[in-house]
Order: C-alpha cells, then structure tokens, then sequence
C-alpha cells in the first residue's frame, strides 16, 4: 500500500489533475462571490473530497507522521481542510460564520503548491524572511530619522497661535494646495503623519505636489525652511528609500533565490544517482 501511494504521489498526473481540481475550486470560489447553486456546491463537495483524499495517499506515502508534518506544505493542506470540513451549523454567531468563510478562502492558497517553481519560489521567500526583518529595521531607522527632520523642518503653525493676517494666509494656502486633505491638510503636522506621507513619497504618489505645497507655504512665511531644503529633503528620501532599500531587499531574495537552486539541483542530483 504505501509504495502504491509512493508511486501515485511522485506521477506527474496525479500532480496535473491536482493542479486542475485547484483551478476548478479556486474559480468557483470566485464565482460563489455572486452567486451559488446546487451544482456548484456539489462540485465544491467533490473537489474537497479529492483533497482529504490527497492528504490520505500523502500520509500513508511518508515513511513516519513527523516526515508528513515536516513538510510545511501538508501542514498547510491539512489545516485547510480540516477547517473546510467544520460545518457552519456549529457556530450560532453570525461573526464566527464568516471567520470560517474567510478562512476556506485560503483554499486558494493551495494553488502555490501545484507547480515546483511556484514552491520555489515560496521557499525563496522563506528563506528570506531572516533578510526582510533586518531591511525592516534599517528601512523603519530612516523612516523615523527622516520623520523627525520632517516635523521639525515642514510643519505648519498651529492656527491658533496666529495673528488674523497670518490665519487668513493659512486657510487660502489650506483652500489652494492642490490634493491636500480637508480633515488634515498638514502632511507634516504629527510624527505618524509624517510617516505615511514619507510613506506615500515612496510609493511616488503625489510626492511633487507635496513638494509644491510645502514651497508656497515657505514663499507666504507659513514655514520657515527654504525651496531648496524642501526639494532636498524629499529628493534625498526618495533616492534612499525607492533605490537604495529596495536594491537591498531584491539582492536579499536574488542570493536567496540562488542558494535554493544550487541546494535544489544538488538533491535532483542525488535522487538520480540513488
């Protein structure tokens, strides 16, 4: 039996019509967003049928249950199933009903496991977590660096500790700043605003108009910095934030993505020597 199930779960069709059940399941998800019936639910029973299945050939193929849980891919499928499997009629609230909706989504999940570069490249991204809690850090170290410079050098008076003249200019700078918000007009008024709008400047939306903004409230003395500090300042970041700590995250995954396909290649090697 279990050197059937070996031989089963090493076919290349056994790993082709799991593909195609994934495919069909994940697109009648979708479809279950607008409506349902009768057949669409017994094709959905059917697919998950195929799944327990699939769990059963796996496990009983492992030499040992610590071999088949070692693999993060069964822990996955395996817990996927067993929450598609809870019925609904156990749960009374309306809130848990949809947790475990949600959660069955993640059927979708299973699609990533279908193809071997597609576990490829999910290991890469593994593998790389260690590199990205690092990068994480060296990019929050600059964002609260550059936050600090932001409040200090951009943020605009507090309306009440104006003259009238002065709060008269700061409602039409308010009025005329292209995209400024009505609730908060000031990008740079709190620390966790600065942030998001930091934030913002590198994903490269509005980031100009921001630097526009700040110009005309320097030009009519509602800051003091001059054109040239603004235009630096956000030049400066978006250079450091958008090349530099991107270049470093994507060299991270490429050495990554390297040393997996060196180790991949090394264990097909073996396996065709054995």
């Amino acid at each position: 039996m279990k050197k059937l199930c070996k031989q089963i779960v090493s076919a290349k069709l056994f790993e082709q019509f799991i593909m195609i059940v994934i495919l069909v399941n994940c697109g009648l998800i979708g479809v279950e967003t607008y409506f349902t019936n009768p057949l669409i639910q017994t094709i959905q029973f059917v697919a998950l049928i195929i799944f327990i299945v699939e769990i059963i050939i796996r496990y009983i193929a492992s030499k040992t249950t610590f071999d088949y849980f070692k693999d993060g891919w069964n822990i996955f499928d395996f817990s996927i199933v067993a929450v598609c499997l809870v019925p609904e009629s156990w749960f009374a609230s309306a809130g848990a009903i949809t947790t475990l909706r949600v959660l069955r989504v993640f059927r979708v999940l299973s699609l990533l496991k279908a193809s071997e570069e597609v576990r490829l490249i999910v290991a890469v991204l593994g593998r790389s977590l260690n590199a990205l809690v690092y990068n994480m850090i060296f990019f929050f170290i600059f964002l609260y660096l550059f936050a600090i410079i932001g409040v200090t050098l951009f943020k605009l008076p507090d309306q009440s500790m104006l003259t009238l003249e002065k709060q008269q200019i700061l409602l039409e700078y308010i009025s005329e700043a292209p995209n400024a918000p009505v609730i908060s007009p000031d990008p740079y008024g709190n620390l966790s605003e600065t942030m998001f709008t930091l934030f913002r400047v590198l994903t490269g939306e509005d980031w100009t108009d921001i630097r526009y903004n700040l110009t005309k409230a320097s030009e009519r003395g509602l800051i003091h910095s001059p054109s040239w500090v603004i235009t630096s300042y956000h030049v400066l970041w978006y250079i450091i934030s958008a090349f530099l700590l991107l270049n470093l995250l994507v060299g991270a995954i490429l050495n990554n993505y390297q040393v997996i396909m060196n180790e991949f290649k090394e264990k097909k090697i073996k396996e065709k020597n054995n």
